[in-house]
């Protein structure tokens, strides 16, 4: 699959949305990839994640469990894992830090990936590499759908995206005019009660 096929199965969805949106790093950007619209259809977040799980196996070799931080990485996480023929498992926030809960464990030995959904900044990821890096396994990287970063995110491991977009995030105190003029929605899960 190639890049232009990862942006179409998006577009298709109504899941490549352009306006003023805050993200969930606290960032505004004119551009927001609506994943969950993706999501809901089966059949897309099959191909997508079949895809994502053979660039992982091109660049890291067998996987025997994936990681994803909750709640944007659960699907994409648990698909792949799916087309890898290997165990999903997620870390979830509990007093404000992810860690593995419903008695989710790293066996030892185990080749793992984090599997995100889309990287901006790389936060979810790097507090999700955290979470697992002292409970054992050997991590090989991480791998998202699409990182929105331009490859600039940094997680401290390798990273495999099914497509790159450079799209520019801004600080809410300097934003560009054009950005300015639209009022900003926060269309991500983060904020949601």
């Amino acid at each position: 699959m190639t890049p232009d096929d990862v942006l179409a199965e998006f577009r298709a969805a109504g899941a490549l949305l352009e306006g003023h949106f805050i993200l969930s790093s606290g960032l505004r950007s004119p551009l927001f990839l609506q994943k969950a619209l993706v999501f809901q259809d089966p059949r897309a977040t099959e191909r997508l994640c079949r895809a994502l799980a053979e660039a992982v196996v091109a660049r890291f070799g067998a996987v025997d469990l994936v990681v994803s931080p909750a709640v944007g990485g659960i699907i994409p996480g648990y698909e792949t894992a799916r087309a890898l023929g290997a165990r999903a498992v997620y870390v979830e926030r509990e007093d404000g830090e992810f860690r593995l809960r419903r008695n989710f464990a790293i066996p030892p030995g185990a080749r793992l990936v984090v599997v995100e959904d889309i990287v901006s900044t790389g936060g979810s990821a790097r507090e999700c590499i955290a979470a697992i890096r002292p409970l054992g396994g050997h991590l090989l990287g991480a791998a998202c759908l699409i990182d929105r970063s331009g490859g600039r995110a940094e997680l401290g491991v390798p990273l495999v995206a099914l497509a790159t977009l450079e799209v520019p995030a801004y600080p809410a105190d300097a934003l560009p005019p054009e950005l300015e003029a639209i009022p900003p929605v926060r269309p991500g899960s983060r904020g949601l009660p």
